[in-house]
């Protein structure tokens, strides 16, 4: 899986190339410090992922992500930085990215977060996810009402970065019931993607009660 990084210190790029390249499937292809030099390398190396730090000195993370998104859907844009404020986070899901993660993350997460971005899953770094069930709480929507509960369970645990086998396991239900869930789901909020469907669960959507009750 080719990774490319941007970051504007240099010893943070160092530091996550070395962590990344301790295993035999992720390799670095190429980094750069800025956000313009991102867009256009990744023109040229057709990264899998693009791990993007949120302040770079010529542009905003966010920008480069949404840029990225629109003209290079092929690559996975994940932003990796040090910050986990809620408007940076929605923000960033707005502008298409696949996952948020920080900086704090340990090294084996780190690596199983960008193969599972690489390989089409929405990431989110767990100590950003256990603060969101508050936030969910706390809203009142009137798109989520049209939810099942069932429904409702499964957008929470898709905002929490699982996977549908995980979801699968979590509410003991098979994937092809997940999925299905998840196409009725997608038919009920008038969306085309997951990623669209994780931006709802982290600024829209409630949390749900993981009961087991379909």
């Amino acid at each position: 899986m080719r990774v490319l990084l941007v970051d504007d210190h240099e010893v943070q790029r160092v530091g996550t190339r070395q962590v990344l390249e301790t295993t035999d499937d992720l390799v670095v292809i190429a980094e750069t410090d800025g956000g313009a030099a991102a867009v256009a390398l990744a023109g040229e190396t057709q990264p899998d992922v693009a791990l993007v730090d949120i302040r770079l000195p010529d542009r905003n993370g966010i920008d480069v992500a949404h840029e990225l998104a629109v003209h290079h859907r092929a690559t996975k844009v994940v932003i990796f930085s040090a910050y986990d404020d809620e408007n940076l986070v929605r923000g960033a899901f707005e502008a298409g990215v696949a996952g948020y993660l920080l900086k704090t993350m340990p090294r084996k997460q780190l690596i199983d977060a960008i193969r599972a971005a690489g390989l089409g899953e929405t990431v989110l770094d767990p100590a950003i996810s256990a603060r969101w069930d508050h936030v969910r709480m706390s809203q009142n929507v009137n798109t989520s009402s049209r939810l099942t509960l069932r429904e409702k369970q499964i957008v929470s645990l898709v905002g929490e970065g699982l996977s549908n086998r995980a979801i699968g396991d979590h509410l003991d239900v098979s994937v092809r019931t997940v999925e299905g869930h998840i196409n009725h789901i997608f038919a009920k909020l008038g969306l085309e993607a997951r990623t669209e469907l994780v931006r709802f669960a982290l600024t829209d959507g409630r949390s749900a009660p993981h009961a087991d009750n379909d």
